[in-house]
């Protein structure tokens, strides 16, 4: 159940990831106001991976996949696991860490072109980061 609440909730979380880097490169390249709508969609994004990190954790300490695979196997036996015992986690928690230094970041801003600088550039970091390590074989049902 956990492991399809986090499988289900990542096309929602990736959804609002993509809407956040969109709507803050649009905000940057036209120099529109940052408006209360564009802090609410940057900060349901941030919300939406934190919870998205919450699930994961959770899955990762309660999976047969994930700290189970990680502590009975050496790294260089892993093979295909390595991908989600080890590169899945540690490059989320990473983006999830740019996501939240860009939300902090843009906070201080003076202008809004630099608030939807900062938005673009660190939760784009974040968005590339998570699509580098999904498990697209495991999540779109082709393994």
């Amino acid at each position: 159940m956990i492991k399809d609440l986090h499988s289900y909730f990542a096309y929602f979380v990736l959804l609002m990831l993509i809407i956040a880097v969109a709507n803050a490169v649009i905000g940057f390249t036209t120099n529109k106001k940052f408006t209360a709508k564009d802090l609410r969609i940057s900060l349901f994004a941030l919300i939406f991976t934190h919870l998205q990190l919450l699930v994961g954790i959770i899955l990762y300490f309660t999976s047969a996949k994930g700290w189970q695979t990680f502590s009975t196997t050496k790294i260089g036996d892993m093979g295909g696991a390595r991908l989600i015992a080890l590169e899945h986690p540690i490059i989320g928690i990473l983006a999830i860490v740019f996501i939240t230094i860009g939300w902090s970041k843009h906070k201080k801003q003076e202008t809004a072109k630099r608030a939807f600088g900062k938005i673009a550039l660190f939760y784009g970091i974040g968005l590339v980061l998570i699509l580098s390590r999904l498990p697209w074989k495991i999540w779109l049902g082709l393994s």
